[in-house]
């Protein structure tokens, strides 16, 4: 059985947004019991990040870290 569903995440720029919840909610809605989620991503600088999220400040750890090392308006990138 193939099920696709498509999840749109309002963003206002640069950040990390938790999408748990609505992942959990289309598959739980699919109806599957066993198989695999593949997520996929429409945007060239968008990543999926996984982690276990047992303390909030995690996520503001790694954009800290993000912004220290790929600065916003770096030419490089």
């Amino acid at each position: 059985m193939i099920c696709q569903r498509e999840i749109r995440i309002a963003t206002a720029g640069r950040g990390t947004y938790e999408v748990s919840e609505e992942v959990h909610k289309a598959v739980g809605d699919s109806g599957i019991r066993t198989g695999m989620c593949h997520l996929f991503i429409r945007h060239t600088s968008a990543s999926l990040m996984l982690c276990e999220n047992a303390d909030p400040s995690v996520r503001q750890d790694l954009e800290a870290f993000m912004s220290k090392y790929v600065p916003d308006g770096d030419p490089m990138f």
